[in-house]
């Protein structure tokens, strides 16, 4: 997520976290798991958190239910909370990682830590065991036009191509100038299914982007394998606010249905804390 984008998204999610309540793991459950996959989580709603105790965290994660975890770079994300792991080096953290019991193919980069030296945050991803690079959206203003949209296609091909040459896979979420329209209608993220290659280009989905008009079932449907990742928030669409993934008035099935057909190989959840926890008694008995 973008700095913008993601403060305003949680201070929404935020209104709705008290009524989700904490909902305790019971061993006994049924672990069916989505799709077979590992129940994710994002870090970003734990930044004051990792930048205190970075071990801590992802021991609260694990015990909560979590299996994997998505970070966010040191450098593209220093002021928010993440500056404090680049006191550990790549290959420190996936120790740290593995040796509490959780995997991390995947973190979100800066546009601009791209920009700057590509070389070398590819070189700290591959040393952390990544698979996944994931760009939060792309630059471009706020009204653009269809040259806007090609300009910024044509260089995130380049940025693929030079990752897909480093066998990282490059991703890209939905926010800021994807959710945008030209102003015949047309939606920037549409059109950049047809300008992005789908060879080295896979797109990670956001969940409650459903609020502004994008269904995840639609998208997964009509782009197969465009997609490689999402990240997951409860919707209801009678409140129109975020909930525990399980409430709301999304049907989670049809949803991971969708998801398979999209592409989908790892999702993360992503909300306060409490609210994440709240999703996984859910996720670990969803069979799809």
């Amino acid at each position: 997520m973008s700095d913008i984008s993601r403060r305003a998204f949680l201070r929404r999610a935020t209104e709705t976290a008290g009524l989700a309540g904490i909902v305790s793991l019971d061993s006994a459950e049924l672990r069916a798991n989505p799709l077979g996959l590992p129940i994710g989580c994002q870090t970003w709603p734990v930044r004051q958190w990792i930048a205190q105790d970075f071990p801590g965290t992802i021991k609260k994660l694990k015990a909560v239910g979590f299996q994997s975890i998505e970070l966010c770079s040191p450098v593209g994300y220093a002021h928010l909370g993440f500056g404090g792991l680049a006191k550990y080096s790549g290959s420190q953290l996936r120790r740290i990682i593995r040796d509490l019991g959780v995997e991390c193919i995947s973190s979100h980069f800066s546009l601009q830590e791209l920009r700057q030296n590509q070389e070398g945050r590819i070189a700290w991803a591959k040393e952390l065991g990544l698979t996944q690079m994931m760009v939060p959206s792309l630059d471009g203003p706020e009204h653009p036009t269809m040259d806007d949209v090609k300009r910024a296609a044509d260089e995130f091909n380049q940025i693929a191509e030079r990752a897909a040459e480093a066998g990282i896979q490059q991703g890209l979420h939905n926010e800021g100038f994807l959710d945008t329209s030209l102003a015949d209608g047309q939606k920037t993220y549409d059109i950049l299914f047809k300008l992005l290659n789908p060879q080295t280009v896979k797109f990670q989905f956001q969940i409650s982007a459903i609020a502004y008009g994008f269904d995840p079932i639609h998208y997964f449907a009509t782009y197969p394998g465009r997609f490689i990742s999402m990240h997951v928030q409860g919707w209801d669409a009678r409140t129109r606010k975020i909930v525990a993934v399980g409430h709301g008035t999304l049907n989670w099935k049809k949803v991971f249905e969708a998801a398979r057909i999209g592409g989908i190989k790892n999702y993360y959840v992503e909300m306060p804390f409490p609210l994440m926890e709240a999703s996984v008694p859910y996720l670990r008995r969803l069979k799809v």
